[in-house]
């Protein structure tokens, strides 16, 4: 198999895209695809600070290797969550610092236990609440706040085709139409304190993010999540893997077909969601006090 550019070996076959690329043409057309996504969502622009939530992972990691290739000011943010079995928290804290300091920028880190008291592990336990929903809420509050505090512009997070479309169809399947109302590359940033959040590899499959890693010899933490086993998204991508494997590009179309007509059947309730400011920390929230409020007051209850 010969690369479509250059006429070397190919290192990948890109169905969807009818494109055959080697290692030397794969990591400029890629990092040339994520900027023409941004371009085409006005995702950033020229001046703005990026704030990019990492993880460890090979998503986030490539991520941000990339928008500092294409010359954009960023700076990370590390989540600890205190996840401590086979100290997965730890070595992905580990192995953010390390690319940190690779690609020379800062990299800001938050300690949740310190913080609030209580690492996921045991805010499950207290909030009573599935493991991923008090996870998603802590990481989205300490996004948003750290975006405000260190006057980002821009919130970037790693989230790839496959994350998009997993989420895409549960929401479907459920009509869950606060969620759908709310899935897009870009969230725009809100007066009410809410900063524009965008998805610059929203058009990339997981196995597209993990062979530019790879290429580019990205040291990032391999393990799942432990809490992740059983998964419903991991389930839903199974089942488009194999919609993929029989059509190629089917994801895309299914993405993109969202996209572009949601507003027929989300246009009786864009405007139902009214944000107003937490009355205990400021942050934006539907209620007097935000949930993550609430669990962090829940959380000295118990220790006390």
């Amino acid at each position: 198999m010969k690369c479509r550019k250059c006429g070397g070996k190919a290192v990948v076959n890109l169905r969807e895209h009818r494109l055959s690329l080697c290692k030397g043409c794969y990591i400029p057309w890629f990092v040339d695809y994520t900027e023409k996504t941004i371009k085409k969502f006005r995702m950033i622009d020229r001046g703005d600070r990026v704030l990019v939530a990492v993880s460890g992972g090979k998503d986030s990691l490539a991520l941000w290797d990339v928008l500092n290739e294409l010359g954009y000011e960023t700076f990370g943010l590390y989540i600890h969550l205190g996840i401590d079995y086979d100290g997965y928290s730890d070595v992905s804290l580990q192995k953010s610092k390390q690319f940190a300091e690779r690609i020379g920028r800062e990299l800001v880190i938050v300690d949740v236990e310190k913080e609030v008291g209580a690492g996921i592990p045991e805010l499950r336990g207290i909030t009573r609440r599935p493991v991923c929903s008090v996870c998603g809420m802590t990481k989205r509050y300490y996004m948003n706040r750290i975006a405000m505090e260190l006057g980002a512009s821009v919130l970037a997070t790693g989230h790839n085709l496959d994350d998009e479309v997993s989420q895409l169809l549960g929401n479907v399947l459920n009509w869950n139409m606060d969620y759908l109302i709310q899935q897009s590359p870009v969230l725009p940033a809100k007066e009410e304190g809410l900063k524009k959040k965008v998805k610059p590899f929203c058009y990339f499959t997981e196995k597209q993010t993990l062979l530019y890693t790879l290429l580019r010899n990205i040291d990032y933490v391999e393990m799942e999540c432990p809490f992740s086993v059983g998964a419903t998204s991991i389930f839903n991508k199974d089942i488009l893997n194999q919609l993929e494997h029989r059509s190629p590009g089917i994801k895309r179309r299914f993405y993109d077909g969202f996209l572009n007509n949601k507003h027929l059947f989300l246009k009786d309730v864009v405007n139902a969601i009214s944000l107003k400011n937490c009355s205990n920390c400021g942050m934006p929230t539907v209620n007097e006090v935000c949930s993550f409020c609430k669990t962090r007051e829940r959380v000295r209850s118990v220790v006390q």
